[in-house]
């Protein structure tokens, strides 16, 4: 796509629903809703860079009134943000000290045959994570992702010509992987236990640790079994047969010699990190400040220096457009856009069978988070009302809790923002933004297939309906 029609493909649509009213929404609401879809259109089209995207529509807001100047600046003081950008500082530390190399190295040689081997190890790592670290950003982004990148390094595979080598194949793995595995258990993303609090105050129903592993282990684990494989298909790696780099890696291994003094304190620190993730509803410190923690750490120790901190682009990169983007989708909510955009669609539900009336509930729920840049910010403004919605048409309570529990997760992997570990693994630079979105959507489509299709067919099994 030219330039031109990059332009034009964003300002149209931007500008008709920017001045065109829409009914149920007020001037200011209208606006705003006009911005954020124009700035997600700029971010598809890139007639600039996205930085740039979210920078003009984040100035556009302050100046003619939208929201105020202060308003406008406060997705820089969210936490998730900073959460986000340790990740990238704590992935340059194990790279930097070459722990990740180490550790993509010992993978190699233990489950080193063929890249699909390799990626089923990536998936088996995260969601043996899930169960301890409430974060998908902590996990995917601070813990995986690291060794994701260094495993791409180690065939060569980085940004650009060689992405496709593997590299890109293994950074598509290490998402989709994160938010299924956060979608296993209560424990596997923050706003796991809101839901499970909404899910008692407005259906009566408890979802116990237990109760949600269980309803979750069977279309959890074969989404975990398709999915990699479907990658596999859709976007296969260059190489294949990954058994002739084992015997390489043995001699890289001796090679290395023993952990490094930095290596040696970069384990202990990241092991403090985990601890301090994996407690933190019993010591009250968010996930954020538990890494700010880590990252002075690192710095103090020397692991990195201040001027490696800087020299990190892409955490900076990050940290600039994702923060506008969260702020836009935070006021999208407390403006009451998100509010009015979804009742209005629960008008035509009356009269169906509650079966078909929840499987649209939970299509427009999955979907609607094309306009969310946080799992968390769309099960507070969303869960209660489709809940509310869900059990009104008649579903069984429990039925009506599940799947808008499980897709408050999965609907994470549709865009390169939805969640706290997108921005990591996408803005490692492995996979265009295009693809990126395209596969996606696919792979929501399988989601649907196993958690709305095998799903209600375990959950009969199991007592739960």
């Amino acid at each position: 796509m030219q330039a031109n029609s990059r332009w034009f493909v964003t300002l149209v649509p931007t500008l008709l629903l920017y001045f065109a009213p829409v009914p149920g929404l007020n001037a200011q609401q209208r606006h705003l809703l006009a911005v954020f879809i124009g700035t997600i259109i700029a971010l598809v089209a890139r007639p600039v860079a996205m930085g740039v995207s979210v920078l003009v529509a984040m100035t556009t807001l302050a100046l003619t009134g939208t929201l105020t100047a202060a308003k406008t600046l406060s997705g820089f003081s969210n936490v998730t943000l900073w959460l986000i950008f340790t990740a990238f500082l704590f992935a340059r530390a194990v790279t930097q000290t070459r722990l990740g190399l180490r550790i993509a190295y010992l993978f190699i040689e233990r489950f080193g045959h063929s890249a699909l081997t390799l990626g089923y190890s990536v998936v088996a790592t995260d969601l043996f994570l899930a169960m301890f670290i409430p974060s998908d950003t902590a996990r995917g982004g601070g813990i995986v992702f690291p060794i994701v990148r260094s495993l791409a390094e180690v065939f060569d595979s980085r940004p650009g010509p060689t992405a496709r080598r593997i590299g890109s194949y293994l950074i598509l793995i290490g998402f989709h992987a994160t938010y299924i595995g956060s979608a296993m258990f209560l424990t596997g993303m923050a706003a796991n236990p809101l839901i499970a609090e909404f899910a008692m105050k407005i259906a009566h129903v408890e979802l116990t640790w237990f109760r949600w592993a269980l309803a979750a282990s069977v279309p959890g684990l074969i989404s975990l079994l398709v999915v990699p494989y479907l990658l596999y298909r859709l976007h296969a790696p260059e190489i294949r047969n990954t058994e002739a780099a084992r015997g390489m890696v043995r001699r890289e291994l001796a090679a290395m010699g023993p952990t490094t003094r930095n290596e040696r304190w970069l384990i202990g620190i990241l092991i403090f990190v985990m601890t301090g993730w994996v407690t933190s509803k019993w010591h009250g410190v968010s996930n954020t400040y538990v890494a700010l923690t880590g990252l002075c750490m690192i710095l103090l120790a020397k692991v990195i220096s201040w001027d490696d901190l800087l020299a990190e682009s892409r955490a900076w990169d990050a940290l600039i457009w994702f923060a506008p983007l969260l702020m836009m989708a935070d006021s999208l909510q407390e403006l009451g856009v998100i509010k009015i955009l979804s009742t209005s669609a629960f008008s035509g539900l009356q009269g169906l069978p509650w079966l078909v009336a929840l499987g649209l509930l939970v299509l427009l729920y999955l979907y609607i988070h094309y306009a969310f840049a946080s799992m968390t910010a769309h099960v507070t403004a969303l869960y209660p009302a489709f809940l509310t919605a869900a059990v009104a048409t008649g579903a069984p309570p429990l039925m009506a809790a599940l799947p808008l529990a499980f897709f408050s997760n999965l609907d994470a992997g549709i865009t390169h923002y939805g969640t706290g570990s997108a921005p990591v693994y996408f803005g490692a630079g492995y996979v265009s933004q295009g693809e990126w979105w395209r596969l996606g959507f696919i792979v929501s489509l399988v989601n649907i297939a196993v958690w709305l299709g095998i799903g209600p067919l375990w959950w009969r099994l199991i007592g739960m309906y």
